[in-house]
């Protein structure tokens, strides 16, 4: 008979995971540090593999580790969507959630509606901002969760739910680009425009301020507007605007990025249930 796998030992090997150790993990499962090793080690056995590198610093995933990540978060967002399904225990209360615009209003939507169905007396109060802003407010205390853009494998912990490419957008294809290239971006702090002016930089390419908006839609109207170029994730780009051809250009490459969701600690049971619909949604690519 194949090992059978209690979602309670999978969500502490999940956990010790995103948290990138015991100690945290264990302080998010409101355990002691030694049951959730004693948890880690029943999988190993049940499974027969070595599932974490331990040092006194981190873990790291082994081969068999990295396997089986995918697989338990499958497992238990399944696990989790039915045990709320049958839950009759009412939930209610506030969940103070940030994103950034760009985020919020593409593929938060239908989360936030599936969301609003299944618990119609729980009040959502979304922030939306810019990324260091965001975390700014979630470590003064007056956000339960929030997406942050990230680099990928670096910058804030939290759990990557979503990656995409950055690309180059214009109000139109072009075959060739001013110089210096005029940028549509928003005002500093902002990931998306240290990306773009770092890497025009990097590649040596002169670049200027045309525009800066805190607004994802001034920024939108301004590249329609034709008052020059920004930088937006693939599956953002509105389709009135045109992706441009950064090798045909010579435009530097963006690469991927990243979006993480933060968690306080000891958050309340609907910012919980969100969390989970929040990860099972959109880790993979409901929404």
């Amino acid at each position: 008979m194949p090992a059978s796998l209690s979602p309670d030992l999978l969500r502490a090997f999940v956990t010790v995971v995103e948290c990138g150790g015991f100690s945290a993990a264990a302080e998010r499962l409101h355990r002691g540090q030694s049951a959730v090793s004693l948890q880690i080690q029943r999988l190993e056995d049940r499974l027969g593999v070595k599932l974490l590198n331990r040092s006194p610093r981190h873990v790291t995933l082994t081969n068999d580790g990295e396997a089986l990540l995918e697989q338990a978060r499958r497992i238990l967002s399944l696990h989790d969507e039915l045990a709320a399904r049958f839950d009759k225990r009412e939930v209610t209360g506030a969940v103070r959630l940030g994103a950034p615009e760009d985020f919020a209003t593409t593929h938060l939507p239908g989360v936030l509606a599936r969301f609003a169905r299944e618990y119609p007396h729980v009040t959502l109060e979304v922030t939306c901002d810019l990324t260091l802003k965001l975390i700014e407010q979630f470590n003064a205390g007056g956000l339960d969760l929030a997406l942050v853009k990230r680099e990928p494998g670096t910058g804030v912990d939290g759990l990557r739910i979503w990656r995409e490419p950055l690309v180059w957008v214009g109000r139109e294809h072009a075959d060739a680009l001013p110089d210096p290239l005029p940028l549509v971006v928003s005002p500093s702090p902002c990931v998306y425009r240290s990306r773009a002016t770092s890497a025009l930089d990097t590649a040596g390419r002169a670049w200027r301020v045309a525009y800066s908006c805190t607004s994802l839609a001034g920024a939108h109207a301004a590249v329609r507007a034709g008052l020059g170029f920004t930088v937006l994730p693939k599956d953002m780009v509105p389709a009135d605007l045109s992706v441009l051809n950064d090798e045909t250009l010579g435009l530097p490459d963006l690469h991927d990025t990243e979006m993480a969701l933060i968690e306080a600690p000891q958050i309340p049971p609907a910012a919980q249930r969100l969390r989970e619909a929040i990860v099972r949604d959109l880790e993979h690519g409901v929404a």
